[in-house]
């Protein structure tokens, strides 16, 4: 809780810090990176830091916090916390290295700021960086301690038994395990970082949702190649889909996430878009591996058929489950030769009857995520019976904003 001395300083200070907070990240990151240059190899996705996408996040991740710091002092915004712990937790990030993000992010802050950083300011501010920081320590260590591991164990090597390509762009890599260590179970939902080596020798982080349920010798993960549309193409998605071959080693952690299946026995219902299939492919194989009962509704949207990826796997798991039902939607016509009902053009709720009290669980691009969650809550589904995964930093935060406070998330995962 923040101390009633800093509380008054952070309501005068948040809406210049605010105003300045995207400057603040962007020198922070650039003095981070040329003190600590080692943080660039297995740590930083350099393709959100080129795009800036990195520097937002960082900047609405401490407004946010701040600013419920002031406006519901005695809560945390756990969701905040919670996907944020989950992704430095797949990357092996360690309690000292909050000190050296201290020091460089306080050098950005008076930098920008210049003597508005008094030093009643700084106090105040050094007070809701740590408690950010001791939030998310504890967080990640609970994290580390429920699977047994250290920061720096979290990483294994595992060998690629199976490429598939399920698309021109998708390519379904299956590992193998090549060690004796007892592989724990994957929730179903979450991701795991993959470390690439990169030509120029620096190791590049990407994070992977599962797949499908493990078997306790082997993870499966999937990739879509990242074209650049005017921007340049992803280095790890391009080099993974064309360079890795069968036999070849990778660098994964263990599985972490935050948004899983729960199990209140509840209707559940799948609303994806493109590679958004990915964690509801991962959701539903578990449930199938489980012989689950429960009323599964799957929605899904695409450019047409031959872009959907792992569209057999998630229907052949779909049609084992005696209350799973499918739609599609296809930008370039009602075709199909699956068992969906097909719709033409982008997703509409009003083509399905949902169920009641249902869980709902949303991936895909940002706009198709923040048009079906507006829909569902216009058809009065709880914001909190509605889960989201972000690919790439969260530059959203629907939950938070839901709750009236403004801001990002640094907790995204996925990348170029």
């Amino acid at each position: 809780m923040l101390s009633d001395r800093s509380r008054p300083v952070i309501e005068a200070t948040l809406p210049v810090v605010a105003d300045n907070i995207e400057e603040i990240a962007t020198r922070f990151y650039a003095h981070l990176f040329g003190e600590h240059p080692e943080l660039l190899d297995g740590v930083f996705n350099r393709g959100n830091q080129a795009e800036k996408t990195q520097q937002l996040a960082l900047a609405g991740s401490v407004a946010v916090f701040a600013s419920s710091l002031v406006k519901v002092p005695e809560q945390l915004p756990e969701h905040l916390l919670s996907r944020i712990a989950h992704k430095h937790a797949s990357l092996g990030i360690t309690p000292a290295q909050y000190d050296v993000v201290h020091d460089n992010l306080f050098w950005a802050i008076a930098d920008v700021l210049g003597d508005a950083v008094t030093p009643e300011v700084a106090a105040a501010w050094d007070e809701v960086y740590w408690l950010m920081a001791y939030a998310l320590i504890n967080q990640e260590r609970g994290l580390y301690s429920a699977r047994g591991v250290r920061p720096d164990t979290v990483w294994r090597e595992w060998e690629v038994a199976e490429k598939v390509d399920e698309t021109p762009d998708v390519v379904t890599f299956r590992m193998r395990k090549i060690d004796d260590r007892l592989v724990k179970t994957s929730l179903p939902g979450q991701y795991v970082t993959v470390q690439v080596p990169m030509p120029d020798g620096v190791r590049q982080p990407r994070q992977y949702s599962l797949t499908r349920a493990d078997d306790g010798e082997h993870r499966q993960f999937s990739v879509k190649r990242v074209r650049g549309g005017g921007k340049p193409d992803g280095e790890v998605s391009n080099l993974l889909c064309d360079r890795v071959r069968v036999g070849d080693r990778l660098t994964m952690s263990l599985p972490f996430g935050d948004v899983v299946l729960d199990d209140s026995g509840r209707p559940v219902v799948f609303a994806s878009a493109g590679i958004g299939i990915t964690p509801m492919a991962g959701m539903l194989s578990h449930l199938a591996a489980a012989g689950s009962h429960l009323p599964i509704t799957l929605l899904h949207a695409d450019v047409d058929e031959s872009s959907f990826a792992l569209r057999h796997q998630v229907l052949d798991d779909l049609g084992t489950l005696t209350g799973g039902s499918a739609h599609v939607w296809y930008e370039r016509g009602a075709q199909t030769a699956l068992p969906v009902e097909v719709h033409a053009g982008v997703m509409d709720l009003d083509d399905v009857k949902l169920p009641d009290d249902a869980g709902y669980y949303l991936c895909g691009p940002l706009p198709f995520m923040q048009a079906v969650r507006s829909a569902l809550i216009e058809r009065g589904v709880p914001a909190r019976d509605i889960q989201y995964e972000v690919f790439g930093p969260d530059l959203w935060q629907a939950d938070l904003a839901t709750e009236d406070t403004p801001g990002a998330g640094e907790g995204g995962r996925h990348g170029a």
